[in-house]
């Protein structure tokens, strides 16, 4: 018998995987022919990453029962790691956020 703490990590683990094939096939180039920067895709691809690294820390690492101050600390962290890295590949691609 489930408990529902098990059944909620079940239904997270679901979703993470579900957006772990989302940000798959978002990624996933049909073509064999050589490598192209894309810059939507890209986004999308870290943005879908940041998603998965918030309900990874909100429920496997049970900040979700934290205070509110460090809740909210590691979604300023995530926030600002994901723009960081935006900003760094819109610096690299020639254009500007």
């Amino acid at each position: 018998m489930q408990t529902a703490g098990d059944k909620r990590l079940s239904i997270v683990w679901i979703v993470l995987s579900g957006v772990t094939l989302v940000s798959w096939w978002i990624g996933f180039d049909h073509h064999t022919g050589p490598l192209r920067l894309n810059a939507p895709i890209t986004f999308g691809v870290l943005s879908l990453a940041a998603l998965k690294s918030r309900i990874i820390i909100q429920e496997f690492m049970e900040a979700r029962r934290a205070p509110r101050l460090l809740r909210r600390i590691t979604d300023a962290w995530l926030l600002l790691l994901l723009l960081s890295l935006l900003g760094i590949y819109s610096i690299g691609m020639g254009f500007h956020l």
